[in-house]
């Protein structure tokens, strides 16, 4: 464990809007010679700030700033709050290259400059299919029928008024796109941690369980096995989820977010919440519930979000997300100024229930540390933990490793390819490894 009481270093943020286009696609194809480069020219603006340090003789100190001799700003300047101007780099961002049309791409949370498990509703990240869509809520219907009559004795059609006058809960819960470090199947792809994990958020949600909706609707569990779930956005996406997962009460159509409603992008004014399962599954602007006796096969379930295994064939409905872990300070892009005491952070979740235990090590997994778990430690939600360290300015390599509630631990890419190969898109739950050299620079590397 480092010493808490060495001076502490200091660390300078990742230039995350570093790459052109053309770059990423460089790094895609394998070619990363430039990335050294191109992270030391957009750095060089920020290292300035981190020159002068508080102490004796500080001006910054002895010299009252102008915002301590004057008049503030009046309460409701802004009506909706935003955040300080000093925080705009703080931003999702797009991966230049991933797609070639932006309603059908996807956009990253910055988890390199979050807090304890909460993702700003602002910042949460986006994937859509056709782009999202501003509903009005006052015309928006949600229908729940069944696939033959037999399944649902009385189909309704609800306003979201009448949804919203029905006993409610809040739970917390992450989302994580199925493709969430995608990229890095084959090899390193991308530079920061923004780009491998950030296909991930968690918020509280509030609504409605589903499993309230169809009893209402006079569901027969014994017949209607499954349920499809469908959107209102133009690409109409449509996912099966189990009966089993609705009658456990988890699954539920959620307006709220983090005390509000929800955002536009994340799909106002109604969505599913199915936690523990892969994002697509969480259907935004949810328009229609059909109960069913089979699984449904749409497209975005039969072609797209299945695994290739190495013999080629794919493995469907693999929804959960397994135990997975990633340490989000020091990474790449990063650089540590100086040696002394840092405090190592990240973020470890699980589709199959809480987390129990993240190990840190910082030699490339040949020894490893239990890190500290920060509460609340929720059901299928992130959970933060940290651990002390005292760089002493020699290489090192930085690694998490998560273990759930059912004792399942995250593996390695060695592990995990000699299982899924190394062709696959979907569910990469590998340990993510961050190199730090003689020079501070943090740079992502993979440890078979």
């Amino acid at each position: 464990m480092g010493d808490i009481t060495q001076q502490p270093g200091r660390l300078r943020p990742a230039p995350e809007n570093f790459l052109s286009e053309d770059q990423v696609k460089a790094v895609a194809a394998g070619r990363r010679d430039f990335l050294r480069k191109s992270f030391l020219a957009a750095g060089a603006a920020m290292a300035a700030p981190l020159a002068a340090r508080a102490g004796e003789g500080d001006p910054n100190i002895l010299n009252l700033p102008a915002w301590s001799t004057s008049l503030g700003q009046p309460v409701a300047t802004h009506p909706y709050g935003m955040p300080s101007k000093f925080e705009s780099q703080l931003v999702r961002r797009e991966s230049p290259g991933l797609a070639r049309v932006g309603g059908a791409s996807v956009s990253f949370a910055p988890l390199q400059g979050l807090f304890g498990i909460i993702t700003p509703s602002g910042l949460h990240f986006e994937r859509h299919h056709q782009g999202w869509q501003d509903v009005d809520p006052t015309r928006h219907r949600l229908m729940i029928n069944g696939s033959d009559d037999s399944l649902l004795r009385k189909p309704k059609v609800y306003t979201m008024d009448e949804l919203m006058r029905l006993p409610s809960v809040s739970r917390i819960h992450f989302i994580e796109c199925g493709a969430n470090t995608g990229l890095e199947w084959g090899n390193v792809a991308v530079p920061t941690v923004q780009y491998t994990h950030g296909m991930l958020s968690c918020s509280e949600f509030t609504g409605v369980p589903l499993k309230t909706l169809l009893e209402d609707c006079g569901v027969d569990y014994r017949k209607a096995r499954y349920v499809l779930a469908e959107g209102a956005d133009g690409s109409s996406m449509t996912r099966t989820i189990p009966m089993e997962m609705v009658e456990s009460g988890e699954v539920f159509v959620a307006y709220g977010q983090n005390g509000e409603m929800l955002r536009p992008e994340n799909g106002y004014p109604l969505r599913l919440v199915v936690p523990g399962v892969q994002g697509v599954s969480w259907v935004k602007w949810l328009r229609r519930i059909e109960v069913g006796d089979m699984p449904y096969a749409t497209k975005d379930e039969a072609v797209h979000y299945i695994d290739l295994l190495p013999n080629g064939l794919h493995r469907q409905y693999s929804s959960i997300q397994e135990a997975k872990s990633v340490i989000t300070t020091p990474s790449g892009g990063q650089t540590l100024v100086e040696k002394g005491f840092f405090n190592v952070s990240g973020l470890a979740w699980s589709g199959r229930g809480r987390i129990k235990q993240v190990d840190v090590s910082f030699d490339g997994g040949l020894n490893w540390q239990t890190a500290r778990l920060e509460g609340p430690i929720q059901n299928k939600a992130l959970t933060r933990f940290n651990i002390n360290w005292v760089w002493d300015g020699k290489p090192a390599i930085l690694q998490s490793r998560a273990t759930d509630e059912t004792g399942y631990v995250q593996p390695g890419y060695g592990q995990l390819r000699k299982v899924r190969g190394t062709k696959s898109i979907y569910h990469n739950n590998a340990i993510q490894s961050w190199k730090v050299v003689e020079s501070g620079e943090v740079t992502n590397v993979q440890v078979l």
